[in-house]
């Protein structure tokens, strides 16, 4: 299990920013310790649907009992620090997260918006992450610093790996006789605006040909450049009047 544990947020949107990515990722264990505000009817307003989430919400007075039962500590500083700590970045931390999630819980600790972790709490950690940023502005928004881990932490168990969702109407593949009736239009379109009359139409139409397989087009799209070559085609004609004009 993992469990994102935020050391005394001060600010309820970047609450909900962190819901709202912990829910992105498919994670549901929140702790927060000693936050300034909470209030998880404003939270949802915020984060969407997440009311599941915020029924299993911890709020604890004090950060070691957050992390009383976890097995591995995460703790992410933007800051250098005098104590020598064992670093790592996101990637790195990543495997190491999940290959100890499978002994028990491990947190990944965040520190306030505006101090970031003491070093008491920095003490209680296995591991320090660093999230590799530009030396101007080190410092990240909480929400971000959580998405950036949690989707690190997505990859490595294989995520990226998941299907692309498949679009709600799938058209089944053009088949040749409709390409070469969508050729003649665009064809007939050219023609109708003296496309060819410095150009030589058979290599031109051959051109076309090519654009038109160059990428496997299904039914749908081919109907569809089909219209748009007729369309034009009968506005040439003057078969009908273009949208705004009056004569």
């Amino acid at each position: 299990m993992i469990r994102v544990v935020l050391d005394q947020p001060q600010e309820l949107v970047n609450i909900a920013h962190v819901v709202r990515a912990m829910m992105n990722f498919g994670f549901a264990d929140l702790a927060l310790v000693a936050p300034v505000e909470y209030d998880a009817y404003r939270i949802e307003g915020i984060a969407h649907r997440s009311g599941d989430l915020l029924r299993g919400v911890k709020q604890f007075t004090a950060l070691t009992d957050a992390l009383a039962d976890c097995v591995h500590v995460a703790a992410f500083s933007a800051r250098g620090r005098t104590a020598k700590r064992d670093v790592q970045r996101p990637r790195q931390a990543a495997a190491e997260v999940l290959a100890m999630a499978e002994q028990g819980p491990v947190a990944l600790l965040f520190g306030r918006e505006d101090k970031g972790l003491s070093n008491e709490a920095l003490d209680l950690a296995h591991r320090v992450v660093v999230i590799p940023t530009g030396p101007v502005y080190p410092s990240m928004n909480l929400g971000h610093a959580v998405a950036l881990m949690l989707y690190e932490l997505a990859l490595a168990r294989g995520d990226e790996a998941r299907p692309t969702k498949a679009p709600r109407r799938k058209a089944p593949p053009a088949e040749v006789a409709l390409l070469e009736q969508l050729a003649a239009d665009v064809g007939l379109a050219l023609d109708g605006i003296d496309f060819f009359s410095r150009r030589e139409r058979e290599l031109v139409m051959r051109s076309v040909r090519g654009l038109i397989h160059r990428v496997p087009m299904d039914q749908r799209e081919a109907r569809l450049l089909r219209s748009m070559a007729i369309e034009t085609l009968k506005v040439l004609r003057g078969e009908r009047r273009p949208p705004g004009r009056s004569h």
